[in-house]
């Protein structure tokens, strides 16, 4: 489940935008040892040591950035193959701020299964395949299996209260921007009840364009900033 989920404060000096506009990206194409093959897999990951921030999401590759400068442990899982579990390292960036891993899934050595990792309170994770129609709250087709994943979730974990919390890009107008955060968490929330969610147990919070990542005016930084970030009150 990707859900990315830490919030970064942007500074108000013009030294601390240009540190918070110099993030780092994680980058690697998922295939198999065996065959060279794309596989579709289930990538999860979180800082170090405390894993305050975490995120998952499927696919056969992955992209995401290293906040704080932290390390990230990611895990790759897919069905008839080993887990593999790696350490990402911002230090190890090219030129271009990317750390690259192309991870090989091998043939499981055994049957034995990996205990699902634990929610702990505070934890944020962002939706990393959670998409909106431009400008309104309608969820694409698309995001419909990684929020399934956190129907999944809530029903492991039955004593979890969590928080959506909605952000846009810095664009536009301000009380616009908060309208379409609230009215994008509202729409996720909905979305998680009809599949079985407990209403009570999921709250929504909207920031609009006032906590972004990144103040840099491009597209990646603009897409970055729009986000749905889900954070474990109670578990």
């Amino acid at each position: 489940m990707k859900i990315l989920f830490s919030v970064l404060l942007v500074g108000f000096t013009s030294t601390v935008f240009a540190q918070a506009d110099t993030l780092i990206y994680a980058q690697g194409n998922i295939t198999s040892a065996a065959t060279k093959e794309p596989v579709v897999a289930r990538i999860s990951y979180q800082s170090l040591p405390y894993g305050s921030k975490v995120g998952f999401f499927s696919g056969t590759s992955f992209s995401f950035p290293l906040y704080d400068n932290e390390k990230y442990s990611i895990i790759v899982e897919a069905n008839g193959f080993a887990p593999a579990k790696y350490v990402l390292d911002p230090a190890e960036a090219d030129g271009e701020r990317k750390v690259i891993r192309h991870i090989e899934l091998a043939l499981p050595s055994s049957a034995s299964h990996n205990a699902e990792d634990t929610h702990t309170v505070g934890k944020v994770m962002r939706l990393n395949d959670l998409n909106f129609e431009a400008g309104r709250s309608t969820i694409s087709a698309s995001s419909h299996a990684e929020l399934d994943e956190v129907v999944t979730m809530l029903k492991r974990n039955p004593r979890m209260v969590i928080q959506l919390e909605g952000h846009t890009d810095t664009r536009g107008n301000a009380n616009a921007n908060l309208k379409l955060s609230e009215e994008r968490v509202k729409a996720v929330k909905s979305y998680l009840v009809s599949k079985g969610g407990s209403k009570s147990k999921i709250k929504t919070k909207a920031f609009g364009g006032t906590q972004p990542i990144s103040q840099e005016d491009t597209e990646t930084a603009h897409a970055l900033n729009r986000r749905v970030e889900l954070r474990v009150l109670e578990n």
